[in-house]
């Protein structure tokens, strides 16, 4: 599909003077690599959180990583995650050599079904990895007992999520650990980092040995390690962007509440993102549904929404089962028939801070006039 010059983009990162001005603070001070700002932000985003610990990283994937092997994933067990996500959520598991099983997804909210998790249980698994898809919240709940009642351990994947709670809690803090990106088009960005969060000591201890080649103090080695970490030049950028995250959720939810109000005119054609009231969404992502009842294909709508300068574009394209990748033994391939028939139909939509309410108004009428001009 061709660019077309003047869209409203789907995602913008936020660079202000501020970002610029701890940036060049950072170069002047000579400390580039891992070091003071580093440790100010794990504190920080700790204090956000609102208790346990955080260990930063160099991105969101080895964050994922590193978490996992910290809980002791390894070869001969089984984490379940979901089909519907971004390839690292699964590719992470497969990394510790473990094997990735796909549960299916609710077709309202897009996230692991918790009946699914039930089904797909076997004696090798070990973990559940639900991820809050586009900053929506899983049904921590339901995942939290089926994982006690089969003493898993439960890594939230929350690199979308940023800011979201379930029943008061910020997500990432409700399993064992949980993990966010700090990619440019996240709802708080470094340029590129991950941060890891868990209320336990000792897997918050592991993941600060297996980040620095297992290095408890310089030139000591006690176990094996990666190169994972953070440089202090993405710390100071994300120290910014955390003091604004509040502010940019706030926004992110309006633009949805606003889009989410004209597009209610269309009724069936479209399903809408729920925003439910028993835990804080912050629509990293809008994903819109479109039904059969809508006079365009889904690819239709992108195509005609891009000729009018908004930049949308279709989701996740396949299950990721259906990755290469992931049809290679040992992974096996999966059975997720909700999945299968919402990937042709979803449709993710400018909403984030940039985006100006007289824009989401226009998007939101773009869609409505589509919907004449295909019947």
């Amino acid at each position: 599909m061709e660019e077309v010059e003047d869209l409203i983009p789907i995602a913008k990162p936020y660079i202000g003077e501020e970002e610029k001005k701890a940036v060049l603070e950072v170069l002047e001070s000579g400390m580039l690599a891992q070091g003071p700002r580093v440790k100010e932000l794990e504190e920080m985003f700790t204090e956000y959180m609102g208790g346990g610990g955080t260990v930063a990283t160099s991105s969101g994937t080895t964050a994922l990583h590193t978490a996992l092997l910290a809980l002791g994933i390894g070869p001969g067990d089984e984490v379940i995650t979901t089909p519907f996500t971004f390839f690292a959520s699964a590719s992470t598991i497969a990394m510790v050599g473990a094997k990735p099983v796909f549960a299916d997804i609710q077709r309202d909210t897009f996230n692991i079904d918790p009946a699914s998790i039930e089904e797909n249980i076997t004696p090798r698994t070990k973990a559940i990895l639900p991820v809050h898809l586009f900053g929506l919240p899983c049904d921590m709940d339901e995942i939290m007992r089926i994982a006690e009642d089969h003493n898993l351990y439960v890594i939230e994947d929350a690199c979308q999520a940023h800011g979201a709670e379930y029943h008061g809690t910020k997500v990432g803090l409700i399993g064992d650990a949980g993990t966010f990106s700090l990619y440019p088009t996240k709802n708080m960005m470094a340029g590129e980092g991950g941060l890891i969060v868990s209320k336990h000591p000792e897997v918050l201890e592991k993941a600060r040995l297996l980040r620095d080649h297992g290095s408890p103090r310089r030139y000591e080695h006690v176990t094996l390690g990666y190169n994972y970490r953070m440089t202090d030049i993405a710390a100071a950028i994300a120290l910014v962007q955390l003091r604004r995250l509040d502010e940019f959720n706030r926004i992110r939810l309006e633009n949805a509440r606003a889009l989410n109000r004209v597009l209610e005119q269309l009724g069936d054609m479209v399903s809408l993102p729920p925003i439910p009231e028993d835990r804080k969404h912050v629509f990293h992502q809008y994903g819109l549904v479109v039904e059969d009842s809508y006079p365009m294909t889904r690819d239709e709508l992108v195509s005609f929404l891009r000729e009018n300068g908004i930049g949308a574009r279709p989701s996740y394209p396949k299950p990721l089962y259906r990755q290469e990748v992931f049809k290679k033994v040992p992974f096996g391939g999966g059975n997720c028939p909700v999945c299968e028939e919402i990937i042709p139909r979803v449709i993710e939509i400018p909403i984030h801070p940039m985006v100006t309410p007289e824009q989401i108004q226009y998007i939101g009428e773009t869609i409505v006039r589509g919907a004449e001009r295909g019947q």
